[in-house]
């Protein structure tokens, strides 16, 4: 690696040092002293934390009293006043518990010891001169994790730490980590581990393969964590990474053979598990990559030409989403975009962080231009592929057996029209014009069934946008329900990732709170499109969630932030019921539990993000 890739270390005397998330406590500096980007971006930030909190705040506090009120009708012998509470108790509870009553989450058991045989000595303190006659109790340790009496089944979990800069696999029936990789050791000064996907092995505890994409630049400065780093690693690499049954080996790193260095979301075809897509959103890039060869099969990149040039209305007053393949160097045969190279936006939109880049607090060589296409899925029968466009809260349909030409647009806002038609320029070139855009959005998913897309309609419109996809022309999709929760405000509480059942008649979604709230799990009913339930105070960051392919349990992970409360959550899927939390060091926002079949593609990361 280049020394212009390694990071740049400040002196310890310059500059002031990073400002912290404490949305109680932020460092003062000189007056003086000019402020940084990414420190005035973390700023920003806290300020903004700080009107979420107030806002969450108004939220518990109308939950509680509508608790309080509840309980006291089915008690019912002498009327209660009101449940009196300030917004700084209120933050403090939230801390450890969404809301009063629901920290008995935090006491589930871990995982159970094992039995120890007698094996010690006879006497203790004697000295023994002579050889041991009688016979000696050799036991071989079979460890079984579970949690009360269950046992999660023989399924290998895989995560990313993200900032931690590697990945670890964890079987599911032991409890035990079989391995992790740290991508340090293979000269990456700045191996955020971001996004994964596996492909299907018969037996994942002796082998299986996956890729890991990874993040760079200034994305390791926008967490608060203090550090001496002044210009981070350029990073955003693509490893091919596979477990031998003993231990982890990196055997490729795709970005570099092929030009292409995307950091953010990962895919495979569920039909054939022979290609998958790796999307970066801020380079608006999406690519389609032979899993057996790394040739890069397409890659389409998304550009934004707004109305108006005013950041504040550069997306909701509409503009033209310009749809363009790129091809590599006919010379060198590869892209130009390794590293930072081509980034539209110095880090990434953080979950519910799309308003920042209309106020212009992430600064960027093309900020006019973004759209945020940072992930591709599969429809489950890999006849479609879907990018999702932030920004433009809607995803583009891409015809997987045409070279993935652009097909439609769907529109997920709520008084938005079902589509926007796609205009074919020339082969490589389609045009989608907006007259508004009221929201932006994030996370997708197709059920298992493919009868249903759904995606999370952020901010200014705070749900679960649901298409009926069952239609075999995706031009004849159409929006059939909006799942919300009355008590909602503002963008918290907030649905993000999702998984569904096996059957596909249960959405699971994680609700996101403010940090450093604990998030939780919302189940909702497909049939109706209600919700049926939401488990409260499982911790802080709970994001993406995935179901063991026997359809039992519901897996979620949650990070704290990179700094906090970290662990993994187990579900049971019949009841909804939460069963248990194990520890988690990693600062993990994603996994993925490795396939054994191909059927199981279906289920994965593959078909939602």
């Amino acid at each position: 690696m280049s020394d212009a890739r390694k990071p740049k270390m400040k002196e310890a005397a310059e500059d002031a040092p990073l400002p912290k998330l404490d949305v109680e406590n932020q460092p003062k500096r000189a007056p003086d002293t000019p402020l940084r980007p990414e420190q005035s971006y973390l700023q920003r930030k806290a300020e903004v934390a700080r009107q979420d909190h107030e806002v969450f705040s108004e939220y518990l506090q109308e939950k509680i009293a509508r608790d309080q009120q509840q309980k006291v009708q089915l008690a019912e012998p002498t009327p209660k006043a009101p449940t009196k509470v300030n917004r700084r108790s209120l933050l403090t509870w939230a801390a450890g518990t969404a809301v009063v009553g629901e920290a008995v989450t935090l006491g589930y058991p871990m995982v159970t010891g094992q039995s120890i045989p007698a094996q010690g000595l006879q006497r203790g303190g004697g000295t023994y001169t002579e050889a041991q006659r009688h016979p000696i109790d050799r036991e071989f340790v079979n460890p079984k994790a579970d949690v009360g009496g269950r046992n999660f089944g023989s399924w290998v979990l895989l995560m990313p730490t993200k900032l931690g800069g590697g990945t670890y696999a964890v079987n599911l029936e032991t409890g035990r980590a079989l391995a992790w990789i740290s991508y340090w050791n293979y000269g990456d000064y700045n191996p955020i581990s971001h996004h994964l996907c596996a492909f299907p092995s018969a037996d994942p505890a002796k082998g299986f393969e996956w890729i890991n994409s990874t993040q760079g630049g200034k994305n390791a400065l926008i967490y608060g964590i203090p550090t001496n780093i002044e210009t981070p690693g350029e990073g955003f690499n693509i490893y091919r990474v596979r477990y031998d049954g003993a231990q982890m080996e990196l055997m490729e790193n795709v970005a570099e053979s092929t030009g292409l260095g995307l950091g953010v979301h990962v895919t495979i075809d569920p039909k054939t598990a022979e290609r998958y897509f790796v999307t970066d959103g801020q380079k608006d890039i999406a690519a389609c990559f032979d899993r057996r060869t790394s040739r890069v099969i397409a890659a389409i990149k998304y550009d934004w030409v707004p109305n108006v040039r005013n950041l504040a209305e550069g997306w909701q007053k509409g503009g033209t989403l310009k749809i363009s393949r790129i091809y590599p160097d006919p010379k060198t045969g590869k892209y130009d975009y390794l590293g930072t190279k081509g980034q539209k936006i110095e880090w990434e939109m953080v979950p519910m962080g799309e308003l920042f880049v209309e106020e212009g607090t992430i600064p960027g060589d093309d900020v006019h231009g973004l759209c945020g296409a940072d992930g591709t899925i599969w429809h489950p029968s890999g006849r479609w592929a879907s990018t999702v466009v932030r920004l433009c809260g809607g995803q583009v349909i891409l015809d997987a057996e045409k070279n993935f030409e652009p097909v439609a647009f769907l529109q997920f806002n709520k008084d938005a029209p079902n589509q926007y038609p796609i205009k074919k320029i020339d082969n490589d070139h389609w045009e989608v014009t907006f007259d508004k855009i009221f929201s932006p959005g994030h996370e997708v998913g197709f059920s298992p069934d493919g009868r249903f897309l759904c995606m999370m309609n952020n901010l200014r419109e705070n749900n679960c946008s649901v298409f009926d996809s069952s239609d075999p022309d995706p031009r004849n999709w159409k929006k059939i329900a909006h799942i919300e929760d009355p008590l909602w405000r503002g963008k918290y509480p907030n649905p993000f990732h999702m998984v569904f059942s096996i059957d596909s008649s249960k959405l699971y979604l994680s609700i996101l709170h403010p940090s450093p709230a604990s998030s939780g799990v919302m189940v909702v009913d497909t049939n109706t499109w209600k919700i049926k339930k939401e488990i409260q105070g499982i911790g802080p960051d709970m994001q993406t969630l995935a179901i063991t392919y026997d359809g039992k349990y519901v897996v979620g992970v949650f990070s704290g932030f990179q700094r906090l409360s970290s662990g993994i959550a187990f579900i049971d899927a019949e009841t909804d019921e939460l069963v248990g939390i194990w520890p988690s060091n990693g600062g993990h926002h994603d996994c993925v539990i490795i396939p054994t079949q191909l059927e199981h593609m279906k289920h994965t990361r593959s078909c939602t993000l």
